[in-house]
């Protein structure tokens, strides 16, 4: 059984998903048995592009 490291991160994450998907035009909803693994798949690496993007800006 896998245990979050962080689990007040997961509301974040959560809200992070809705925005990103909204932004790409990926109807998320509670059940997301409708979208293809290629809708859900773009969302997920935008998410990494934009947090990847977000701490390398923090180290400069």
């Amino acid at each position: 059984m896998s245990k979050a490291l962080v689990p007040e991160a997961k509301q974040g994450l959560s809200a992070f998903k809705n925005e990103v998907a909204a932004e790409m035009g990926v109807p998320f909803t509670d059940y997301n048995g409708n979208l293809t693994s290629r809708q859900c798949g773009s969302v997920g690496g935008e998410m990494v592009k934009r947090m990847v993007e977000q701490y390398e800006s923090g180290l400069k």
